[in-house]
């Protein structure tokens, strides 16, 4: 089969398509023929040479697919040839063909299209999990959402809406700020020209946000902590804007707040599971609702998978780019 390769680590130019085995299904898995993977920051640190797969993954790119099951592994069962699926990966996706631990998979949700579904798994297991597993998000509550406009982001406003909760965003377009709005975004605020700690305080008559979702790390540990309400929950889940940031405790103690700090590339399987069945209790109702949707940019060929990476590196899209089969 035909994958997207990182010959060595360096600029999207790495990426090239080589000739590869073919994967066969082990004990518990599936196997998917790919008809869409969604280009994530993870693919860009992993091509950077930053981020390397966990042990035993697909040295591949691609943390998420959509396709249809073209074989089954010993031991599995609820899954037929043929099904429509999308899938959480540890990579592999930039591929025709991945190998899936049969507790990622999940059908496509109803209303939504087989190469649009390549959108959903990561954006939605990173906010479920992150959001409402770890830090309880509440309605009535307010959630901060950093890079609004992003993957991430556009599933994070939907999703604090679906449950009832004001949902604040940073972008740095007005176009960015104005797409947010329109997912339901209630507190829009243009980073590169507003301080998020002062306007969020405002909106909320000084009390802050209740939950906030970081994709940046160390450059706004201080200011994040600063935002967080009384109980507030931080949830860090990138380091865009470093590793290292100094943390006032004492403003955490007054605050009695939470800071927690996830991944989900390297979790068990077992962690992934359970996520991937929260996500099919929770989200998949409210996406065949209508209520929650996917937000694709735009699609390119799998062939172009450099250009998707430079798109995505340089913040030039609105939700998720999609690389095609």
């Amino acid at each position: 089969m035909h994958a997207i390769t990182i010959s060595e680590p360096g600029g999207p130019e790495a990426l090239v398509s080589s000739e590869v085995p073919d994967p066969v299904p082990g004990e518990g898995e599936v196997l998917v023929e790919v008809a869409a993977s969604a280009v994530n920051r993870a693919d860009i640190m992993q091509r950077q040479g930053f981020y390397d797969p966990p042990p035993g993954a697909s040295p591949y790119p691609g943390l998420e697919c959509s396709g249809r099951v073209a074989a089954l592994g010993p031991g599995v069962s609820g899954w037929s040839v043929g099904d429509e699926v999308c899938a959480l990966l540890s990579g592999g996706g930039y591929a025709e063909r991945v190998v899936v631990p049969a507790g990622q998979l999940l059908p496509v949700p109803e209303g939504v299209g087989l190469r649009e579904a390549a959108a959903l798994p990561e954006v939605v297991s990173t906010v479920w999990s992150n959001v409402f597993m770890v830090s309880h998000l509440r309605p009535g509550e307010t959630l901060l959402v950093h890079g609004g406009s992003s993957g991430i982001g556009t599933m994070a406003i939907q999703l604090g809406k679906a449950v009832g909760a004001r949902v604040a965003v940073t972008a740095g377009t007005k176009e960015k700020l104005e797409r947010c709005a329109e997912l339901g975004a209630d507190i829009l605020i243009n980073y590169r020209e507003q301080d998020f700690v002062a306007e969020v305080k405002e909106a909320t008559g000084g009390a802050g946000a209740d939950v906030v979702l970081d994709n940046m790390g160390g450059a706004y540990l201080d200011r994040n902590v600063q935002v967080l309400a009384v109980n507030g929950r931080l949830a860090i889940i990138g380091l865009q804007g470093g590793r290292k940031g100094e943390l006032n405790i004492g403003a955490l103690l007054a605050k009695r707040a939470a800071v927690s700090a996830t991944s989900l590339r390297a979790r068990p399987l077992e962690e992934k599971a359970a996520i991937v069945a929260a996500v099919r209790e929770h989200v998949w109702p409210l996406i065949a609702g209508g209520r929650v949707r996917p937000v694709v940019d735009r699609e390119l060929p799998m062939s172009e998978a450099a250009d998707a990476h430079r798109i995505v590196e340089e913040s030039g899209h609105i939700g998720k780019v999609l690389l095609v089969a």
